[in-house]
């Protein structure tokens, strides 16, 4: 009797070279998007059906096929737009389809058999069933006229059954109540039935972002998605929204990938943060797939920021964008006024002293007031490296080239990149000398400073808090020390840059960036960039409150005061800022105006990764698609050594998007074969992966 050839796609590593479905048996035909268990090797993994359509297999040819194992019927199959959003990934960033289709779904789902599924299935509803009604709902604050043109504008292109659904950028001033506009956007599409995905760079955003829309959207199912859940967690909430009865999806990168199937409007906040691009695996841009499924799926995309990417910015200017402005604060408030401080010409500047004499009298000033200030420094711990003075011994880590940072609280010194940890020596490891003093600063070393100065002058001591990867890693501690901000149980707060993003802290009336100047000076095309936004998303934490009578500041520390770059912080001229970065990218054929790719080898030994990169830039040269492609000599990453792992990188570039991606798709056969040549050949690479579009060089 005749049975079915289902087209299954299932996870399997990038070296393993299995990049098309497999070919299995069923009794009858299964749709597309139908999650199912089949064997593998020695295993039984998950799949995914992914062609609607299937063969018939006549009796003698079935002996090559296995059978399906099972399939999860309880669940309703994923949508052809979501594969074709998962088949444009794959393709685009040079990953298999098995392998990013299951990489995004909850792992949880792999273990449960459909019964079990049916069960959460039948919880989920349950809970939703005993969601209170929507009549607790807080009513929406009055727009201001810019809120309302722009929310006009787009309901305007909705509307229009003629007009193309739009990607917005949405250039807004901090404190422009862009918010709110996401907000009413999100009403309206719930309005008409549909579903909302609002995205933001970091989970520590999540929550705050999460307690605005339920007090908005009281009654209605409001569901996340991000590495910080259970997988418990992540499996109720993936179900809620892939069955169609969440309304709202607010998530990390990962949730661009959530299974909607009432989507109807993207809001990416903060669309120029480099935390939407993921490093490992397939190293995707949320911000960039968000677009692509909203024009995949016919729905508007609305991409916030007071600073946006270059990208976004140039795509804007050619129309390819619609490009709506923000620029006043909400309630007639003042962006902050810049002061630079010239750290050249300050007294203590060689004595290890991080507070300069002016910034330290602004922040008694606002303490006096009863205001809050927040200093900013993108460095961890007490100070970067521990040095002897007698020998030059520095507390480098021994698997990596870094070096490992001084924890002052715990006596430790830890590296960043591994996570090796050891006890502060005694004395120097190498002569045995006792003077062995910390280099450079962190925050631990700011906030033991600051009190210490602080603590010279006359009035209650000031309440200082410290908010960083290492004063938050219990549970809960990031809440609880942003809700004393709120409550005004903090005068300072210090931290990296975790406290500059997304951030309502209505009583900062002062920001100071204490040592920015290492993005000035770097090697990476984008560190200016970054910069900048830094800064600007730092200074739109102060005068939030426009009833704030004497003013709002931002201090920087600079050794360049010169610098342009300082130039345009000063007027908030973010404009004059993205057209000078513009005009230096256009005359360095860099993007957005050429398109380039990385191909990273990790190895044993420097001379295995350097040796598999030459060989690839060989192959690479034999190829008809590398006329139009430059591929430049491998170089070591900035950190070359991780774990006794090293690492190289090989630049590749064109000037036409699709020339080069032309190229990768023919090189990465020849990758896969090359990897497995020279394992056999004991110069084994560990791992290589490509990064289309990546963020750093």
């Amino acid at each position: 009797m005749p049975v079915q050839q289902v087209a299954v796609v299932v996870e399997a590593p990038q070296h393993s070279g299995l990049t098309t479905p497999l070919d299995y048996l069923f009794a009858q035909p299964l749709p597309g998007g139908a999650l199912v268990r089949v064997p593998l090797g020695t295993r039984e993994v998950a799949g995914i059906v992914w062609s609607d359509s299937a063969e018939l297999v006549e009796i003698g040819d079935q002996r090559r096929l296995k059978p399906i194992a099972a399939v999860l019927d309880s669940l309703p199959p994923l949508l052809p737009s979501w594969r074709r959003l998962v088949e444009f990934t794959a393709g685009y960033y040079q990953r298999s389809v098995g392998e990013v289709a299951l990489s995004v779904l909850p792992p949880e789902l792999r273990k449960l058999d459909d019964q079990q599924l049916r069960r959460r299935i039948g919880k989920i509803a349950q809970r939703i069933a005993a969601t209170p009604p929507d009549a607790d709902a807080s009513p929406p604050p009055s727009l201001s006229a810019q809120q309302q043109q722009v929310l006009d504008r787009i309901a305007a292109v909705v509307a229009d059954p003629s007009a193309v659904a739009p990607t917005v950028l949405l250039h807004g001033s901090t404190g422009s109540g862009k918010t709110e506009v996401y907000l009413r956007a999100a009403a309206d599409a719930l309005a008409r039935g549909q579903q909302a995905l609002v995205l933001v760079p970091e989970i520590n955003l999540t929550p705050q972002l999460e307690s605005r829309f339920a007090e908005r959207f009281a009654g209605r199912v409001i569901v996340s998605l991000h590495s910080g859940l259970t997988p418990a967690q992540r499996l109720r909430n993936w179900l809620a929204a892939h069955l169609g009865q969440s309304d709202l999806v607010l998530g990390t990168r990962l949730a661009v990938f959530a299974s909607l199937p009432r989507l109807g409007l993207i809001v990416v906040d903060e669309e120029h943060d480099p935390s939407y691009k993921q490093q490992e695996g397939a190293r995707y841009s949320a911000r960039d797939l968000a677009v692509y499924r909203g024009r995949l799926e016919k729905i508007p995309v609305l991409l916030g920021s007071a600073t946006p990417s270059l990208e976004s910015w140039q795509r804007a200017k050619e129309g390819r964008y619609l490009r709506l402005s923000m620029p006043e604060r909400i309630g007639g408030a003042a962006l902050p006024r810049v002061h630079l401080v010239d750290m050249t010409q300050q007294p203590g500047r060689r004595s290890g002293e991080i507070l300069s004499p002016p910034l330290l009298a602004a922040l008694r000033q606002r303490i006096a007031r009863g205001e809050q200030s927040l200093l900013f420094l993108n460095r961890r711990g007490y100070a970067p490296v521990l040095q002897c003075l007698e020998c030059g011994w520095q507390s480098g880590c021994p698997f990596c080239s870094a070096w490992r940072v001084f924890h002052k609280l715990d006596r430790t010194l830890r590296c960043h990149h591994c996570g090796f940890t050891e006890r502060v020596p005694r004395a120097c490891p190498d002569c045995g000398n006792l003077d062995i003093q910390p280099i450079g600063r962190g925050t631990e070393r700011l906030e033991e400073q600051l009190a210490a100065a602080l603590a010279e002058h006359d009035g209650p001591p000031a309440r200082i808090s410290r908010i960083d990867a290492d004063s938050t890693r219990a549970q809960g501690e990031l809440q609880s020390r942003l809700g004393a901000v709120h409550g005004g149980a903090v005068d300072v707060l210090i931290g990296t840059q975790m406290i500059t993003k997304g951030h309502d802290f209505r009583r900062v009336t002062l920001v100071a960036a204490v040592n920015p100047d290492s993005g000035l000076f770097s090697s990476d095309f984008r560190a200016p960039e970054r910069l900048f936004a830094l800064l600007m998303q730092a200074a739109g934490r102060a005068g939030r409150d426009a009833g704030q009578a004497g003013g709002s500041e931002m201090w920087v520390q600079t050794w360049h005061p010169g610098h342009p770059l300082y130039a345009a912080l000063r007027s908030h001229d973010f404009e004059a800022f993205a057209e000078s970065q513009l005009a230096e990218r256009k005359s360095a054929g860099l993007p957005p105006y050429a398109h380039l790719a990385l191909l990273r080898a990790d190895a044993r030994s420097v001379a295995a990764a350097e040796s598999f990169l030459h060989a690839a830039a060989e192959l690479a040269g034999e190829l008809p698609e590398a006329s139009a492609v430059l591929v430049y000599p491998p170089v070591p990453m900035a950190v070359a050594r991780v774990a006794n792992v090293e690492r190289m990188q090989m630049l590749v570039e064109s000037s036409s998007r699709a020339q080069l991606q032309r190229l990768l798709t023919a090189w990465l056969p020849a990758l896969h074969q090359l990897r497995r040549e020279r394992t056999r050949a004991d110069e084994r690479i560990l791992r290589w992966a490509v990064d289309v579009d990546p963020m750093a060089i």
